[in-house]
C-alpha cells in the first residue's frame, strides 16, 4: 500500500486527532477528513482535504469517496454507549445505516478499480455480554466468547461486524466468480479508552477520563460506578498505534481482534489519581443503569490472536500510563508544572 488515500470518519473526535497526527506528512498517503462536526482548525493544514457531513447520507458518501478515489476507510464515526441509549433509535441510524452506506460505497469504488478498499473498524467490548457471576470463571474474554451485547451499541457494532467480514469474505460468493471480495476489513474491539489530550464524550467507561480530568482541575468528581466495577483499559497513543499498526499488516486469516492494554477497577484508577493528584475529591455513586451496563462487560479480554497476527503488543500497566502519559500531558493540558523532583510523577 505505497499509496494510500485515506478517509477518515469521525475526524473530529478523539481517535480521529490522533490518526490524523500521526499519518500527517506521510510519505504516498493522503488525508480525507470527515465529520458531521466540523474538523478543528489545527487539522486542517494536516490533511488534503475536509468534508462536513452525515454519513447516513449516501449521496454524500459516494461524492467524497468517488472525488478521492478513497482506497482505506478508517470508520470512526459513531453515537457512542450512554449517548446511544439515550437515543437507540438514532444510534441504529448512525451506526448500522452509516457503516452500511460507507462499506457498499467502497464495494462498489472498488469493484469500479479492481483494487479491494481496506476498511478499519473500531468495535467494543460493549459487544460482549457477560453475566456477572461468570466472569471469574470465564477470565479474559476471547473473541468468540459471550457475544451477547444487551446494548444498542453494541448490538449496532457487533452486527457491523458480521457485516463487514461479508463484505470481506463473502460478498456475492454465489456470482462472484474468483474474483476478490471487495473490502479488506479489520476489525479492533477496543477496550475504555483515555485521552489525556481531549474530554470524554458520550462513553460509559468515561468514568475514569472524568476523574482524572476533574482531579486535573482542582474539582471535585462522582464516580457513576462502583470501585471494583473492573474493565480492560487502553491509552489513546496505544489506541491509534494499534489501529495503524493493523492497518498496515499483510493480509490476515482473521478479521476482528480485541486488544487492550491492562485490566484495572475504578477504585485502583481513584487511588493511583490521588497519588498523583494530592487532595483529588472522588467519591462513588452507582448510577444503575449505567452500572448495569458495564456488569456485563468482561474484566479482561484475551489478545493473544492480536500478538500473533500482527504483533500486537501492551505498552504500559497502569502506574506506567499514570506516570509517562497521563499526569505529564493533562497537567501540560491545564497549564500546571510538571510535578516537582522526587514526587511520585
Amino acid at each position: 500500500m505505497s499509496d494510500r488515500t485515506i478517509l477518515i470518519t469521525g475526524a473530529a473526535g478523539e481517535i480521529g486527532h490522533g490518526l490524523i497526527n500521526a499519518l500527517a506528512g506521510q510519505p504516498g498517503v493522503r488525508l480525507i477528513a470527515m465529520d458531521l462536526r466540523e474538523v478543528p482548525e489545527e487539522l486542517h493544514h494536516k490533511v488534503d482535504s475536509v468534508h462536513q457531513g452525515d454519513i447516513c447520507d449516501r449521496a454524500f458518501i459516494e461524492h467524497v469517496i468517488s472525488l478521492h478515489r478513497v482506497n482505506e476507510v478508517m470508520h470512526l464515526a459513531a453515537l457512542l454507549s450512554t449517548s446511544a441509549e439515550r437515543a437507540p433509535e438514532q444510534a441504529h441510524e448512525v451506526n448500522v445505516q452509516g457503516t452500511f452506506n460507507l462499506m457498499r460505497t467502497a464495494a462498489e469504488q472498488a469493484q469500479a478499480y479492481d483494487e479491494p478498499v481496506r476498511f478499519i473498524f473500531p468495535s467494543t467490548i460493549a459487544i460482549y455480554g457477560v453475566e456477572p457471576s461468570e466472569k471469574d470463571e470465564l477470565g479474559p474474554i476471547r473473541e468468540f466468547q459471550a457475544l451477547r451485547p444487551i446494548t444498542m451499541y453494541g448490538a449496532n457494532k457487533l452486527y457491523c461486524e458480521a457485516m463487514g467480514r461479508y463484505y470481506g469474505r463473502y460478498y456475492r460468493s454465489i456470482t462472484r466468480g474468483d474474483r476478490r471480495p471487495p473490502i479488506d476489513f479489520r476489525c479492533l474491539r477496543l477496550p475504555g479508552i483515555i485521552s489525556a489530550d481531549t474530554l470524554p464524550v458520550g462513553g460509559t467507561s468515561d468514568y475514569v477520563p472524568e476523574m482524572i480530568h476533574a482531579s486535573a482541575r482542582g474539582e471535585a468528581c462522582v464516580c457513576f460506578v462502583r470501585p471494583d466495577t473492573s474493565l480492560p483499559w487502553m491509552m489513546m497513543p496505544e489506541c491509534v498505534e494499534a489501529i495503524l499498526k493493523l492497518a498496515k499488516a499483510p493480509p490476515l486469516a482473521r478479521c476482528v481482534y480485541n486488544v487492550a492494554s491492562f485490566s484495572a477497577t475504578a477504585g485502583e484508577f481513584a487511588e493511583a489519581v490521588q497519588r498523583h493528584f494530592p487532595g483529588a475529591e472522588l467519591s462513588f455513586e452507582p448510577h444503575a443503569g449505567r452500572q448495569s451496563l458495564v456488569d456485563t462487560w468482561p474484566a479482561d479480554v484475551d489478545c493473544l490472536r492480536a500478538r500473533e497476527d500482527w504483533g500486537y503488543e501492551p505498552q504500559w500497566t497502569l502506574e506506567q500510563a499514570m506516570t509517562q502519559y497521563i499526569v505529564p500531558t493533562v497537567r501540560a493540558r491545564y497549564g500546571q508544572a510538571p510535578a516537582p523532583e522526587g514526587a511520585i510523577t
